[in-house]
């Protein structure tokens, strides 16, 4: 029996990770090292090469982070960019009025010349990347504080980047990964003329709503598309008319034959953030303090802003992007709290933990690492009720938009009143462009309800020391009394009231107004740093740097990756089902048919209704060439690649790194996924590519746009 056991052990050993798990983000530049292997056993036909190089087209240069929080993928030679619906929502929001509602209705540009510029919109483009841990780490020492510490990374960051920016051609960004251990340089190419080509209807891009976000089954057509424009010479350049469609140096192919089970897939693309090397304590910190007090933000917020929202569609059409962020996250934060929960999560870091003092307090160990998970333990005790406090208030702030102007318009107007008659003259017109930007948009009677409610629910539950005036107003009384009475006499509470003060500046009337002094107090508080924090707070952090180090010294810990910091990553897995589940019609649970799509339909419902266009279409059965050999029109399939926020629009490729889909979503079951990845639970939700060629082909009729792109049937 010991012999069998052995013998298995040592079998498994030799068996490839992706038997087990396709865990993991990977660094494009340790493909071949670290995964090719690997990667082909599985069905990659690509060469690492192939997927990433310096000086010949690659795979990374189709891939472009959208806006700075997505991922896009260039799909065609003329610069044309597929992302999510929801990534491009506050561009086509902007681009929307009550007479030409593009979010409600969608919308095609017929032509180059239809095709539409937000204000402000860019794809960031990967140059390339390299190493330079040991330059920085050289600059440093054992004997340095932490803040000593960061101050000579930082000059030695700002001497790279500078050195790889080519005269400020590039944006360069030097990177910390795995916890101050290592260090990475990233060279991007930046273009800011980027338009709207086409959208679906919020009815097909955001369908199911809420209610299915986070779920599978899913039948969500979450995609939008757009182009980069480039001056004659295919260079960045600000808008003009005179600029054309970026000549591509790569796109990806476009394969319609479709997925099945076990298929390889990989996704490239800019993930987020993730949490994997968090120790214990700062997980229970999140479950039990600071997630709820995100979710009881959330939900409050977003009721008050339905409320209004329902009530016009000019409020809905104005707040729409807005409530579909906080909603997103409420429901990804309480996802968090059941599945770390479920996972026991905490307990399993836990006992990670232990064996790790163990081996820390080796002899050979103890003068580096003998104290490290007793500082990190201590930080997480002094700071649990302020992680709750700043999560109330992070809501509040990021919620009501008068809490955080006043403060940024009123430092803008302090500068203004001390500067002397020159700089005066070159304030002016940035000043008024912040006022006419930042008041474009808002609904005065939702905006005085959410602070009020806002404040009362930090002000009742934040369990700490609050800002003096917040202390204040909910000792003295009826918190919408005094918000009322707030609006009526600040200068902030209408650009015309904020004009009317740039033209006659009063310094006093300034450092009196109500809102610019609660909105001062706020941010001031959210800033806050507490003395009896600032030495527990420098031993966490080298605590956790030391932490880091060490698991991956001693082996205890089986993460080979960094965690995600909106860095260029791939991952790779399969074609994956979940069990049978009876809300699905598909013969195998990793996909979604047209015909799921109308079974949920409900009509005049604001998440699963149809237009009767679809309706329509739907009976005629019209999917040509993009139905599966069973005649059905796909709509979503699942996939088993490690994805977090930021990966929404990522491209997803099959072995021949041909685009077969979309990610745009996880399922709910393994949303402790930013914290430790469940290789039985977790799934990423794509939009199936021939969904979105029939979207725009048949039902759309944007035929032009289908011609663009490469296609292998």
């Amino acid at each position: 029996m010991k012999k069998t056991s052995l013998f298995l052990i040592a079998f498994l050993t030799l068996l490839p990770a992706s038997l087990f798990a396709n865990e993991g983000m990977w660094f494009l530049m340790h493909i071949k090292r670290l995964n090719e292997r690997d990667m082909q056993k599985m069905g990659l036909q690509l060469t690492a090469e192939e997927i990433y190089s310096i000086n010949n087209q690659s795979l990374k240069d189709a891939i472009v982070q959208f806006n700075g929080g997505c991922t896009a993928s260039i799909i065609s030679d003329n610069g044309l960019v597929l992302t999510n619906h929801h990534c491009g929502y506050n561009a086509i929001a902007e681009l929307s009025s009550e007479e030409q509602n593009h979010l409600k209705n969608g919308y095609w540009a017929k032509t180059l010349k239809d095709e539409l510029k937000p204000e402000s919109l860019f794809v960031r483009f990967f140059v390339r990347m390299d190493d330079v841990s040991k330059r920085i780490l050289a600059k440093v020492n054992d004997s340095m504080t932490e803040k000593e510490r960061e101050a000579a990374i930082n000059k030695e960051i700002a001497k790279i980047e500078q050195e790889n920016s080519e005269g400020g051609k590039y944006t360069v960004s030097v990177r910390s990964f795995f916890q101050g251990n290592e260090y990475y340089y990233f060279v991007y190419e930046d273009y800011k003329d980027v338009r709207l080509v086409g959208t679906p209807s919020d009815k097909v891009g955001k369908y199911g709503g809420d209610t299915d976000n986070w779920e599978w089954p899913r039948h969500t057509g979450d995609f939008s598309l757009f182009r980069v424009y480039a001056d004659a010479e295919g260079n960045p350049a600000e808008y003009s008319e005179n600029n054309v469609p970026l000549k591509a140096k790569y796109h990806l192919p476009v394969n319609i034959k479709g997925v099945k089970e076990n298929d390889f897939a990989m996704i490239l693309g800019y993930p987020g953030r993730t949490n994997r090397w968090m120790p214990a304590e700062g997980i229970e910190q999140n479950v039990n303090y600071a997630y709820p007090a995100w979710v009881e933000g959330s939900k409050l917020s977003m009721d008050v802003m339905k409320k209004h929202m329902d009530k016009d569609a000019s409020i809905n059409l104005m707040y729409a992007s807005k409530y579909a962020g906080i909603a997103n996250y409420w429901k990804n934060r309480q996802g968090m709290i059941d599945a770390l929960t479920a996972h026991k999560t905490a307990e399993a870091k836990r006992n990670v933990e232990k064996k790790f003092d163990k081996w820390a307090n080796k002899k050979s160990n103890k003068a580096t690492y003998g104290n490290v998970v007793t500082n990190i333990n201590n930080y997480y005790n002094l700071t649990n009720n302020k992680a709750k406090h700043d999560n109330y208030l992070m809501l509040l702030l990021r919620s009501s938009k008068f809490a955080v102007l006043p403060y940024r318009i009123g430092k803008g107007f302090e500068s203004y009143i001390d500067a002397n008659e020159a700089a005066r003259k070159n304030l002016m017109p940035r000043l008024n462009a912040f006022i006419e930007s930042n008041y474009a948009n808002y609904h005065l009677p939702l905006e005085k309800e959410i602070l009020a409610e806002q404040l009362k629910l930090y002000s009742a539950k934040a369990n700490y020391e609050l800002p003096e005036i917040v202390t204040k107003i909910a000792k003295d009384g009826n918190l919408n009394d005094y918000v009322n009475s707030i609006f009526e006499l600040s200068i902030f509470t209408s650009k015309e009231r904020a004009m009317a003060f740039l033209k006659y500046p009063n310094k006093e009337l300034l450092a009196n107004d109500p809102l610019y002094i609660l909105s001062s107090q706020l941010l001031g508080k959210y800033r806050e740093q507490p003395e009896n924090l600032v030495q527990p707070l420098n031993d966490y952090q080298k605590s956790f740097r030391l932490l880091v180090d060490g698991l991956r010294k001693s082996g205890l810990s089986n993460i080979k990756y960094p965690d995600a910091n909106s860095t260029l990553r791939l991952t790779y897995g399969k074609v994956r089902a979940l069990p049978k589940d009876p809300r699905n019609d598909a013969s195998i649970n990793n996909y979604t048919t047209l015909k799921g799509m109308v079974k949920k339909h409900k009509p005049n419902d604001s998440e699963f209704d149809l237009s009767k266009d679809m309706l329509d279409i739907y009976k005629k059965k019209d999917y040509g060439k993009y139905a599966n050999s069973k005649g059905e029109l796909p709509v979503n399939f699942l996939s088993d690649n490690d994805i977090t926020g930021g990966n929404s629009g990522s491209p997803v490729l099959n072995g021949k790194g041909e685009l077969i889909g979309l990610a745009f979503d996880g399922n709910i079951e393994a949303m402790a996924g930013d914290v430790i990845f469940d290789k039985n639970l977790q799934r990423t939700i794509n939009v199936d590519i021939r969904y979105v060629l029939w979207l725009i082909d048949k039902y759309a009729g944007a035929k032009r746009i289908v011609d663009e792109l490469t296609i292998i049937e």
